[in-house]
Parts: C-alpha cells; sequence; structure tokens
C-alpha cells in the first residue's frame, strides 16, 4: 500500500511513502529489541548527553521542522515554531531529571535491606496522531529514552513527513540506531505488531475510538497501554472572575492549532449574572483573530488537517442548530476550512456539547451556582482538563475535588507541561504521561527484598 501526504491549504501532494511489509516489521521489531539489550543496562546519565543534544538539534533547525509540520497538517507556523521550542524543552527536562526519577527507593520493613528499582521494559510501540506530530512523539520519546527502551513509531499517515524527520533527529544527536524507528505500517497490520512477542507495551494518542480497539487488541496480549484519547474540557466562568483575562484566555484554549487539541477548551460554561457581557468580550477576541495562510507568522486560525474533518464538524453544528442552539458568529464551512465560531444557547443533549468538537468551534452555556457548574461540568463522557476561573479561592477549593477529570487549571488554560503528569479519565483514556510518573508507566517497578 501507498500513503500520500498532502498540503491541506493547496492540496498539493507532497510526498508518497510505501507502507512496509510484514518481513520488514519483523526486522525493525527484532534491531529494536537488540539495540534494548545491548544498551538496557546504560544509566540514565551517559543518555544525558545525547538527549541535550536532541534539545539543541530541534532549535537550531527549528524552522525546518516547524515547516514541515505546517505542510502537513495546517499548523499556523508561529505554533508550529511553539511546537518545536517545547520539545526541546520536554528533551532537556529529561536530560536533568531522569536520573533522580530512577533512583533505587529504600523502604524499610524486616528485611536487611529492601527498596524498589526500576528498569527499562524492552521495546514499546507508540500509536501517534497528527495534531502535534512533534509533540506528541516527543513526549514519549524522551522519558523512554532516558528510561533505556526502545520506541516504534506508528504516525499519523498525514504526517509522515514528520515521523521520518524525528527518527534521523534522533540518530543525529548520537543515539544507537532503532533506539527510535519509524514504522510506516498499514492500520490492519498494528494487532499482529502489538501481538508481536518483543512489544512489551503500546501507548496511543488518538481518538476515543482508536484507543478501545488497540485497548482491546493489547488486552488479549496482555500488554501495557497508556491511552491519551479524546477531550471536551469544560472553561467554567464565575461571576468574580477576571472577564477580560478570562476572555483571552478562553479565546486561546478554544482556538489554537485551529481547534485541533484534545485538551482545548470545547464548552464554555459562564454564571447568569455575567454570561451577556462575557459573551461580548468572547465576540470580539473571535473577531480579531487573523485567519490566513498558514505559513503567515501572524495567521492564529488556517485550515484543518483535513476536508473530512471539517465535514464533521459541520453535521455536529447543524444537528445541534436544529436542537435549538443559535450561531453568534461564524458557522461557515469550505473544504479544509471552517470559520471561527461561537454558538450559544447549547444544551446538554446538543452534539457540540456531548460529542469532542475538533475545530474552531466554541459552545456556550449558562449555569446558575456552583452545583450547577459541577454538574455540567461532569456530564460528560470525558475527563482530560477542566478550567475555572474565579478570584476565590473558596470556590476552587469546593469544586477541585468534585472535579472528575485528570487535570484542574485555576485562571489558566489547561497545558501539557513536562513537569506535571498529563492524562485523563472516562473516555479520555488511562495512564500518564510527563513529569516523574510519566517516565515510569513504561518502566519494571521491581521490589528487591534482602533478608
Amino acid at each position: 500500500m501507498v500513503f500520500q501526504t498532502q498540503n491541506p491549504f493547496t492540496s498539493e501532494v507532497l510526498n508518497t511513502y510505501e507502507a512496509l511489509n510484514l518481513s520488514d516489521i519483523k526486522d525493525s521489531i527484532k534491531k529494536a529489541h537488540q539495540t534494548f539489550l545491548k544498551f538496557k543496562h546504560k544509566k540514565p546519565k551517559s543518555r544525558a548527553e545525547k538527549m541535550n543534544k536532541l534539545a539543541e538539534l530541534l532549535r537550531k533547525n527549528k524552522s525546518k521542522y516547524a515547516q514541515q509540520i505546517t505542510l502537513e497538517m495546517g499548523k499556523p507556523i508561529a505554533e508550529a515554531k511553539a511546537e518545536i521550542e517545547k520539545c526541546a524543552w520536554v528533551c532537556e527536562f529529561y536530560a536533568e531529571k531522569a536520573s533522580s526519577f530512577l533512583e533505587d527507593e529504600v523502604v524499610k520493613t524486616d528485611a536487611r535491606r529492601s527498596y524498589i528499582s526500576k528498569a527499562p521494559l524492552g521495546v514499546i510501540l507508540a500509536i501517534m496522531p497528527w495534531n502535534y506530530p512533534f509533540w506528541q512523539v516527543f513526549r514519549v520519546i524522551a522519558p523512554n529514552l532516558m528510561l533505556g527502551n526502545s520506541i516504534l513509531i506508528k504516525h499519523a499517515e498525514n504526517v509522515l513527513g514528520c515521523g521520518e524527520m524525528i527518527q534521523n533527529l534522533v540518530e543525529e544527536a548520537g543515539f544507537e540506531a532503532h533506539s527510535v524507528k519509524h514504522l510506516i505500517v498499514e492500520v490492519e497490520q498494528i494487532e499482529s505488531i502489538i501481538n508481536h512477542k518483543l512489544i512489551k507495551a503500546i501507548t496511543l494518542t488518538g481518538s476515543t475510538k482508536a484507543g478501545s480497539i488497540v485497548a482491546s487488541q493489547a488486552g488479549k496480549a496482555i500488554k501495557k497501554t497508556v491511552l491519551e484519547l479524546g477531550g471536551s474540557n469544560a472553561l467554567v466562568v464565575f461571576e468574580d472572575a477576571d472577564l477580560d483575562k478570562a476572555a483571552e484566555i478562553c479565546v486561546q484554549a478554544r482556538f489554537q492549532n485551529t481547534g485541533q487539541s484534545c485538551i482545548a477548551g470545547k464548552r464554555l460554561l459562564v454564571q447568569e449574572n455575567v454570561y451577556d457581557k462575557f459573551l461580548d468580550k468572547i465576540k470580539t477576541k473571535i473577531q480579531n483573530l487573523n485567519v490566513g495562510h498558514p505559513m503567515d507568522e501572524k495567521t492564529d486560525i488556517s485550515v484543518l488537517a483535513r476536508t473530512d474533518l471539517a465535514k464533521n464538524l459541520k453535521s455536529q453544528l447543524e444537528k445541534s442548530i436544529k436542537m435549538g442552539a443559535k450561531i453568534v458568529l461564524g458557522g461557515q464551512q469550505d473544504k479544509t476550512y471552517f470559520e471561527p465560531t461561537l454558538v450559544e444557547n447549547v444544551s446538554q443533549d446538543m452534539p457540540i456539547f456531548k460529542e469532542e468538537t475538533f475545530g474552531p468551534l466554541l459552545a456556550v452555556t449558562a449555569f446558575k451556582d456552583e452545583d450547577d457548574a459541577i454538574q455540567l461540568i461532569n456530564n460528560s463522557d470525558y475527563g482530560l482538563g477542566v478550567s475555572l476561573f474565579t478570584q476565590d479561592e473558596s470556590i476552587y477549593q469546593r469544586l477541585i475535588p468534585q472535579i472528575e477529570d485528570g487535570a484542574v487549571f485555576i485562571n489558566s488554560l489547561v497545558k501539557s507541561d513536562p513537569r506535571l503528569p498529563f492524562g485523563g479519565t472516562k473516555h479520555s483514556g488511562y495512564g500518564r504521561e510527563l513529569g516523574r510518573v510519566g517516565i515510569l508507566e513504561f518502566a519494571n517497578i521491581k521490589t528487591v527484598y534482602i533478608q
């Protein structure tokens, strides 16, 4: 099978790639395992220099890598450059912290000595998405390379050029060949890869549907998975909030990456007393977004990565309108372009409230009080994160324990940070990436008891 990558802004075919056959796949897995066996006993400090070199190369060639992201999936170039900077950050973070994260932990017991050690597992399969084609991969490979695992990347079909660049970049930094290998494979081949005896664990970032399938396949093979799936994050604005600042953050949370983010704030919940005032502020800020060519540094909003994504968002909007939702701004779609859209009068049974909306559409719902807000926040199949906007500490201290999501951000948009664990609950998946927790997800947590 042959894959084609295509520029979503111009429809130009960028490149063609041929899928690996079964023999090549098995050979790649075998070589990744051999690399693991050869270098698994090395200490994290011995890998830190290469990891820092990786960060250096990312920054040195930031424009080249950012342009590849923009060409393949349409991300505004300024955001693509910021993505590369974040990849460099996660490399530097684990280069500095991995040794302390992986130190033996002494535990006092009846033994003469007892402790917990952390060892690498082996070959990890990473099934990666297109919306952050460098960042999503680097937040997997940075901790796992420092731990000593080998990683096989199955990247999304529309960003295969990014996958090739990442593999070459890792090798240029001095990591051993096959420490990171980009596998160009068909979806139908993934189950056989999961079942291969040398694959020890699987991580997937993608849709809830894809996560369910992969988790089922991995479960049959009794292999660990970490799933980072869809999201429908709530942005919750209380009447005492700094409304100007909240409006600025809410627009950024919804419309960055042209709305194509699992952690984007998709459901805007506004307290009734300030509803009209806040909606006017949001409307003005959306109108001020720069819509344009993704290669223009001034562009805030460009095209979606594929036409089918724009059509699906249009369908969700049309169904919600029939149920009573009202368009305040936008709503138009043409091929891969979807106009920045603001919708009010959104009820909990509408697709744009219940489902994940992947694009520049913000759905607004009013709430009365804290109890009403909690009910709306938690009335979702997803559970990645929530943003609360209030200047009253007592409000968020009461609400935080009641929120079911994997993260709560106060007066800030939900974001991933190398220093903090990241992951969700419910249909948003399980397991955690980043931070100390992230490097331990694919470690053998080994109990040692010496009598």
